[in-house]
């Protein structure tokens, strides 16, 4: 795991976050105001995918998103085909979730995606920097299973893309 705001690809981050515990369960602090690599607030939402289920590739052209798992337990791939990047071609993974808590903030242009592991949904919280924007969305979109991309997700369940 990288230090505290470490960099493994050029402009992403990964945050260790702390799970508060107490005899009623927990809490986690996944984005603050305060932070030093806050932007601004475009909204909130949460994806879930079943057991084995790969939800890939995307990336923005304008959007940084702020990942966190929060239930469950998800493998999340991180790819850098961005023109002129220093870690360009780079891959990383990181396995999250109530065993490594992390937020991880995904800068414009690197695709990114994520499988369920072990028996229970993932569930995912990304806080986005800007709105969906329905009409013309910021979305780049490549299949799952793109041979462009050098990352393997194993057996996946047929419902991913």
């Amino acid at each position: 795991m990288p230090d505290e705001l470490g960099q493994l690809i050029d402009g992403l981050t990964v945050k260790p976050l702390r799970l508060l515990r107490d005899e009623r369960g927990w809490l986690m602090e996944i984005l603050r105001g305060d932070d030093p690599h806050f932007q601004k607030f475009g909204q909130v939402y949460v994806t879930v995918a079943r057991p084995g289920v790969v939800k890939a590739w995307h990336a923005h052209e304008r959007q940084t998103d702020h990942l966190a798992v929060v239930a469950g337990e998800a493998c999340l791939a991180f790819y850098d085909g961005r023109d002129g990047s220093p870690t360009r071609g780079n891959v990383l993974e990181i396995v999250a979730g109530e065993n490594n808590p992390v937020l991880i903030i995904v800068p414009p242009g690197i695709y990114h995606g994520f499988k369920a592991t072990g028996d229970a949904p993932a569930h995912v919280v990304n806080v986005p920097t800007e709105l969906y924007n329905y009409d013309d969305p910021d979305e780049l979109r490549r299949p799952y299973d793109d041979p462009g991309i050098p990352y393997d997700w194993g057996e996946a369940d047929p419902a991913s893309g």
